[in-house]
C-alpha cells in the first residue's frame, strides 16, 4: 500500500546514530556507518526522528511500503523497558494517533505491564512542542479590543488542526462545534463573526491532509465522550471540499448519539451559497 515514511539519504547521513534512539519504535538501525530504516513495518511516518538528524539526512515521503502494525511494534518496543514504551506512547498521543494508542495499551493489557496514561500526558506538557498543548482561554480577558478599528477575535482555544486537537478538551464539552476547511477563514471577511462566536473549532483540509480516518474517530468521539450538540462544517464550493462534509458525515453514522449538522458552502469571492441543516 501507499503510505507516508522515512526516507534516509545515504549521502547526507553520516552514521552519527542520533536517530535510533529517537525512533522508540525500532525503526532505525546504524549498520555499516549509515542509518538505515530496517523495518517498513515499524515506522508510523510520524516523523520524530526527522529533528534529531544534524545533517538533515531524513525526510518523510510517500511510497509503497508494508503496512503499519501498531501491535507488532509494541511487541518489539516491551523488550527495550518501560521508558521506551513511555516515549512511543508519547509520540503517539502528541500526534493523536488514537487508534494506534488503543492498541498499543491493549498490547500492555496482554502483557499485564501498566503505565499511568497521566504519566504519558505530563511529559507532553513538560517536553512536547509548546504547539501542540490543549490551551483553552476562552474565559480570558482580551487586551486592546476596544480600540478603534479593532476586531475581538472569537478563537477562544489552540490547537485547531485537526489532527492535532484533543476529542476531549474542555473547548469541546458539551459545546456546539465548526469544523472549517483551511481555506474557508480566508475568503470570508466575517468570519470571526459569522461562524465561530461561542463554537469550538478545527480545521482541516479534506484534499491535501493524510490520515482523514483518524478525522472521523476524532469528530465520533467529540459526539459520544465530549457529547457536542451541533456540528457546523464550513466548506469552499470547489468539488474537492465537499470530502469534509463526507468525514463528518461518516463519524455521525458511526456515533451512538445523534447530532444535527450544518453544512455551509462559501464561494471563493466570500460569498456564502448555501446553508441546510441535516437534522
Amino acid at each position: 500500500m501507499e503510505r507516508e515514511i522515512i526516507k534516509i539519504d545515504e549521502a547526507k547521513c553520516n552514521g552519527c546514530g542520533e536517530c535510533v534512539p529517537n525512533c522508540p519504535e525500532g525503526a532505525i538501525q546504524i549498520i555499516d556507518n549509515k542509518a538505515r530504516l530496517v523495518s517498513d513495518l515499524f515506522c508510523d511516518g510520524l516523523g520524530a526522528c526527522i529533528g534529531h538528524c544534524p545533517e538533515g539526512a531524513i525526510q518523510i515521503e510517500k511510497r509503497d511500503a508494508s503496512v503499519y502494525d501498531e501491535k507488532k511494534t509494541m511487541e518489539n518496543i516491551v523488550k527495550a523497558g518501560n521508558n521506551t514504551i513511555i516515549a512511543h506512547l508519547k509520540h503517539l498521543s502528541e500526534h493523536n494517533e488514537t487508534k494506534f494508542l488503543k492498541e498499543s495499551f491493549d498490547v500492555l493489557k496482554e502483557k499485564n505491564i501498566y503505565i499511568n496514561p497521566a504519566e504519558i500526558q505530563s511529559k507532553i506538557a513538560h517536553q512536547g512542542c509548546p504547539g501542540m498543548q490543549t490551551m483553552d482561554f476562552s474565559k480570558e480577558e482580551r487586551s486592546n479590543t476596544d480600540a478603534p478599528g479593532k476586531r475581538e477575535s472569537e478563537l477562544k482555544q489552540w490547537p485547531i488542526q485537526l489532527h492535532l486537537v484533543s476529542p476531549n478538551a474542555s473547548y469541546y464539552q458539551n459545546k456546539d462545534i465548526l469544523i472549517a476547511a483551511d481555506c474557508t477563514a480566508y475568503t470570508l471577511g466575517d468570519f470571526h463573526k459569522e461562524f465561530m462566536k461561542n463554537k469550538g473549532l478545527a480545521i482541516a483540509c479534506p484534499k491535501l491532509d493524510s490520515n482523514k480516518e483518524v478525522y472521523v474517530e476524532k469528530i465520533t468521539a467529540m459526539i459520544d465522550v465530549a457529547r457536542i450538540n451541533t456540528i457546523t462544517v464550513a466548506m469552499m464550493e470547489v468539488p474537492c471540499c465537499s470530502g469534509l462534509l463526507q468525514i463528518v458525515n461518516k463519524a455521525v453514522s458511526g456515533a451512538k448519539r445523534k447530532v444535527p449538522v450544518k453544512s455551509i458552502i462559501i464561494s471563493i469571492k466570500g460569498e456564502i451559497l448555501e446553508e441546510i441543516w441535516n437534522n
